[in-house]
């Protein structure tokens, strides 16, 4: 088995914060965008206290929207830096890195920071 320089490590985040960020920043986006689409009444309390924020917040709730995909662009470019900092050489893996981190934030950019390329990893 071929060993790698560390050049082209890429790791998925799990499916609970792919699964969790997609539906978090989905309901965000149709509850800012298309609040008429929500059944507020179906989810209780939550649906309340949404169904307020959008009567009587929906400029800061567009705002709030823009600021959490500002984040995740700004997480994004750290995650580029991030490659270069620890040998992350390889343009298909960079990208990689930087679509994930964009995607599902933090999520991805900790198992970024987490990666030790001088530790040897055991078999």
């Amino acid at each position: 088995m071929a060993k790698s320089d560390g050049c082209d490590y890429f790791k998925r985040t799990s499916l609970f914060w792919i699964v969790s960020v997609t539906l978090a920043m989905g309901y965000f986006t149709c509850t800012v965008f298309v609040p008429e689409k929500i059944p507020f009444g179906l989810l209780g309390p939550f649906g309340t206290f949404c169904r307020y924020l959008v009567d009587n917040y929906a400029n800061i709730m567009y705002k709030g929207w823009l600021a959490a995909w500002a984040i995740h662009v700004f997480e994004a470019l750290i995650a580029l830096k991030v490659c270069s900092d620890k040998g992350i050489n390889n343009t298909t893996t960079r990208c990689m890195w930087f679509f994930q981190t964009f995607l599902f934030g933090f999520a991805s950019l900790g198992l970024l920071l987490k990666y030790d390329p001088e530790r040897p990893k055991q078999h």
